[in-house]
């Protein structure tokens, strides 16, 4: 345990005097110093005290598992950060994952982790928030428990240790972690973390009675809190799983945990105080959540399954947020977020709006998600009236009409290259095509249209624009099937022949000169994908895979200079050795209706019936239009859940419709 975590050091204390000498010498220090605008820093005892004494502040500190530049712009702990930090007993402080060189000089001088708003030691706070949305940061949040002096092991922390509570999209299979955390939510955090947070100081008022036992069985009988401790799990000789069933001695734990789901987005207009980095990050812009969900019903997309149903907030809430957040930022990009951008029901209201207001002022608007068949040149035409002419990005996923009718991707070649001939007869002169490698039935032949569809987005090009420099970039990453999709049950493509037919792709496309030098050719190994397949799909044996992979030196797996396929299958040998399966058991082993899975009992409403005859679609190449359009298809979520579909068109206008002209000194009042 780090010197500074000593039991007579005062908590809540600013370690920074310690930290500042040791910048310096490490890479980009600015990403540790905090200060942040917008950012908060609250006095530890804000929630005050009862009248025996009691302290009742809740203190979060919260986690993005990778480096400050992906993590700082992310969303959904942002959105977090300040609900909390709303409360006048709680307080939330951010923390991130340390580079190897800091890393190396925390222990060599006894500093514990630390958060960048107060940097106060980790070990400090009551509740410990880790936000995965990849499997792959999940070696990183072990070394933020090994430096902040918290037990890597749930069963070893004692009343003083924080709960370590996992969140986000790979929280949906929480079980290869489960030894590490010691509970996890899944679904929307807004409405979650108040509901914890009361649950924390409503236990501190009364005397914390039955300690952090008691705590997290509160936590438990929610119903939407997860529990690892509180359930056993039954393997079959095979090394299926018999069952997941809650321990008898817990009583009043479900058998089940239910999704948290935001219904109204306009009364969540967070984040109402975006913050702004100080050092250089992945997204340099303002973003709105424009809507929250997918049902376009692609098999691969696990965001699109879990997040359902569709939600949309509403046309003036967007206004309102963007405005405000303009405002407080200084940024001068809007991006507006979602799944799918360009299905918003007012879309086009909304970009002719923004671009009408913001209209001379340099201001850029930007949809970095968009579907071809959403995609139109109004539209686009609408977002580069700021005068920034942003690159063209779209995700036919397949190469062939057939793989993409397996995976719904509900998209033809001639929808794209119409899409492509709109756009360059308009001035665009580069394309972005993205791609999947490894999807179920898929063949070598299914990849090589890829380069056949590169080649006549490249002639479509040069046809309708007259021009030579005409440019289509192909972006390659391998499938890896992901829980509560229909894939969950495929088997995944061996690293191996990933690689074999990405090698006849790029060979197919080097070999005809004509559009050698015009198709860029990004790709990925297989590698990575199948650790993140063994991640994904894992149980609690997996548990020490990652342990043992973390002890060997793991770090920022999601970093190709990081990442070692070597150290993993090492780690999954040794922590493997003793059960019947192994790597390929868990990746490229295809499972059967009746095996129980390790995420069932994690309720997504999601009906496991109606995901399998979606799998069985699939495999009959049959496609399901969306449900936002169309009749109920039953996939389980809405009386699962309480839930509905939520969208316009509301018909009302983007106001108060000002514009805002830079070079005047006067606003013009538009109606």
């Amino acid at each position: 345990m780090p010197e500074s975590l000593s039991t007579s050091d005062r908590l809540g204390v600013s370690l920074f005097h310690r930290l500042e000498p040791l910048l310096e010498q490490v890479s980009k220090p600015i990403q540790y110093v905090g200060g942040e605008l917008n950012s908060t820093v609250k006095d530890w005892d804000c929630g005050g005290f009862g009248p025996g004494g009691e302290e009742l502040t809740a203190r979060w500190a919260l986690m993005y598992p990778d480096a400050y530049e992906i993590g700082l712009p992310n969303q959904g702990v942002m959105i977090l950060y300040e609900v909390i930090n709303e409360c006048p007993d709680a307080l939330a402080e951010r923390t991130y994952s340390v580079w190897p060189d800091m890393e190396a000089l925390l222990r060599s001088e006894g500093i514990s982790q630390f958060t960048v708003d107060g940097h106060r030691a980790l070990r400090d706070f009551d509740l410990f928030g880790v936000s995965f949305s990849t499997e792959l940061g999940y070696t990183n949040m072990l070394t933020a428990l090994d430096l902040a002096g918290i037990p890597l092991h749930a069963c070893d922390r004692g009343d003083d240790d924080p709960i370590v509570i996992a969140g986000g999209h790979a929280a949906f299979n929480p079980e290869p972690v489960s030894d590490f955390i010691d509970a996890a939510i899944v679904g929307d955090g807004e409405q979650a973390v108040l509901q914890v947070t009361e649950l924390l100081t409503t236990w501190k008022a009364q005397g914390r009675p039955g300690g952090r036992h008691e705590l997290l069985l509160r936590l438990a009988r929610t119903g939407g809190v997860y529990v690892p401790a509180f359930y056993d799990v039954d393997y079959l000789p095979d090394g299926r799983i018999k069952r997941v069933a809650p321990a008898t001695a817990e009583r009043g734990v479900p058998w089940r945990i239910a999704k948290h789901t935001v219904m109204d987005l306009d009364a969540w207009p967070y984040p109402k105080q975006p913050l702004v980095p100080l050092a250089e990050s992945v997204h340099e812009r303002m973003s709105v959540e424009i809507f929250r969900g997918c049902t376009r019903g692609c098999r691969f997309c696990q965001a699109g399954m879990i997040t359902r149903p569709v939600r949309e907030r509403s046309i003036t809430g967007i206004g309102e947020m963007v405005e405000r957040g303009l405002a407080v930022t200084g940024f001068e990009e809007v991006g507006l977020l979602s799944l799918s951008s360009a299905d918003h029901s007012e879309i086009a209201q909304i970009a002719k709006g923004l671009a009408d207001r913001y209209e001379g002022t340099q201001t850029g608007l930007s949809l970095p998600s968009t579907r071809v068949d959403a995609f139109n040149i109004d539209l686009a035409n609408e977002l580069n009236r700021g005068g920034r002419r942003s690159g063209l990005t779209f995700a036919p996923e397949g190469g062939s009409e057939r793989i993409r009718r397996v995976i719904n991707k509900t998209v033809s070649e001639d929808d794209l290259i119409n899409t492509v001939a709109a756009a360059f007869s308009s001035g665009w002169r580069n394309v972005k095509l993205y791609f999947m490698c490894g999807l179920p039935t898929e063949t070598d032949e299914d990849v090589l249209q890829i380069a056949d569809l590169a080649k006549r987005v490249i002639d479509t090009g040069r046809r309708v624009s007259g021009q030579r420099d005409i440019r289509c970039t192909v972006s390659i990453g391998g499938f890896v099937p992901k829980p509560h999709t229909p894939f969950q049950w495929c088997a995944q493509l061996g690293a191996e022949e990933t690689d074999a037919r990405l090698q006849q792709l790029r060979d197919v496309i080097r070999a005809d000169k004509r559009y050698a030098s015009a198709i860029g050719f990004r790709y990925h190994d297989g590698k990575p994908g199948i650790v993140e397949g063994l991640l994904c799909r894992g149980d609690r044996r997996v548990g020490k895979v990652i342990e043992a992979a973390w002890r060997d030196g793991a770090r920022f797996d999601g970093w190709s200079e990081h990442f070692s396929y070597e150290r993993w299958m090492r780690a999954a040998a040794a922590g493997l050795a003793d059960e019947p399966v192994d790597v390929d058991w868990y990746t490229t082993r295809e499972r059967e209706q009746n095996e129980v899975l390790p995420w069932d009992h994690i309720d997504s409403g999601l009906d496991k019936d109606w995901l399998w005859q979606d799998w069985q679609d699939a495999l009959s190449d049959v496609e399901v239009e969306d449900c936002r359009w169309t009749p109920c298809f039953d996939c389980g979520v809405c009386p699962q859940m309480d839930t509905k579909v939520e969208v316009g068109p509301t018909g009302k206008l983007l106001l108060p419709l000002t514009v805002v002209n830079a070079g005047k000194d006067q606003l013009l009042e538009t109606g």
